[in-house]
């Protein structure tokens, strides 16, 4: 008998634990060449804002030892042509669809949380209030407890789905930030964002990215996403998707034991864009050599040394 690998993510039951990550899978449809994306447990789609941006001019990438940068400047085609474009797409796509949002001001984020949860085909809200490479929103709202509380006890109060509050890790305590989310209505968190890092060319003595500034992932932060995690599922009552550098089934098992009952895979979807379907079958023989038939009681299950 193949092991059970659905859990469920405020009161969303996914059909495994593997998720992909805003900002690495645009909206969906530009992966369909790779991927079926019925095959994964959500979809999650790159930040949607009120009106289109164009995000900070290039270079926008850069490559790191164990990683990359990134400083897009939240990119994307708009709340209107989401909705009228790419959502419609994903309706046909028999995936549960996870929305990520991100405003300059909780007057915006409450705007595109009430249009957004009324569309039919959106399951869930990821509410972005740790982007790293915006001058305005982002962390602002998501460094203190104060504006975490204030942007997701607003989004609650209009949100027709689900609410899943994305944290950043360039913050004193991760845990009081995720129990603000949680006191304030959040369903879930999802944690960690990128870390803030630059990258300096010697010789042409420039920096690599246009904003100077981006967001490090990939298998890097892996260590610290894992410590996060591990701090925040032990006090939350919500759940926690992991995420940081997971590029492989044992990175998945090793999130979960850390108490996460799902993750998001990002920065690897670049190298390898199938990645999800070997991450997949990792995960099922790591059970299947245990004899676990149900990957939910391996969350949190973690012993000492």
């Amino acid at each position: 008998m193949e092991p059970n690998l659905a859990v469920e993510i405020a009161g969303l039951r996914l059909k495994n634990p593997i998720m992909s990550a805003s900002g690495c899978f645009g909206y969906g449809d530009e992966a369909a060449d790779f991927i079926d994306l019925a095959q994964l447990g959500a979809v999650v789609t790159k930040s949607i804002t009120p009106l289109p941006r164009t995000g900070h001019p290039p270079p926008k990438v850069a490559e790191t030892a164990a990683g990359m940068l990134n400083a897009i400047g939240l990119s994307n085609i708009g709340l209107d042509a989401f909705i009228d474009i790419k959502l419609p797409y994903l309706r046909g796509c028999n995936c549960v669809t996870i929305v990520n949002i991100a405003g300059r001001t909780v007057g915006e984020y409450v705007h595109l949380a009430r249009k957004l949860s009324e569309q039919t085909g959106v399951h869930a809200l990821e509410v972005n209030i740790s982007c790293p490479n915006v001058e305005i929103g982002g962390l602002e709202f998501g460094a203190s407890e104060e504006g975490t509380a204030r942007v997701i006890s607003e989004v609650r109060k209009v949100s027709k789905v689900p609410i899943i509050a994305k944290l950043s890790p360039n913050v004193t305590d991760i845990v009081a930030i995720a129990q603000a989310a949680e006191a304030a209505g959040a369903d879930a968190v999802s944690l960690i964002n990128t870390l803030i890092g630059t990258a300096i060319d010697a010789k042409s003595m420039r920096f690599k990215l246009s904003n100077k500034f981006g967001g490090l992932s990939g298998p890097a932060i892996k260590p610290v996403a894992l410590a996060m995690v591990y701090k925040a599922a032990r006090v939350l009552r919500i759940p926690v998707i992991g995420i940081g550098g997971i590029s492989s089934g044992e990175d998945v098992i090793e999130f979960m034991l850390a108490g996460a009952a799902a993750v998001q895979i990002g920065t690897a979807c670049f190298a390898e864009p199938t990645i999800f379907g070997r991450v997949l079958e990792e995960i099922r023989t790591y059970l299947r050599q245990r004899d676990i038939d149900d990957i939910g009681t391996i969350i949190g299950k973690v012993g000492d040394a």
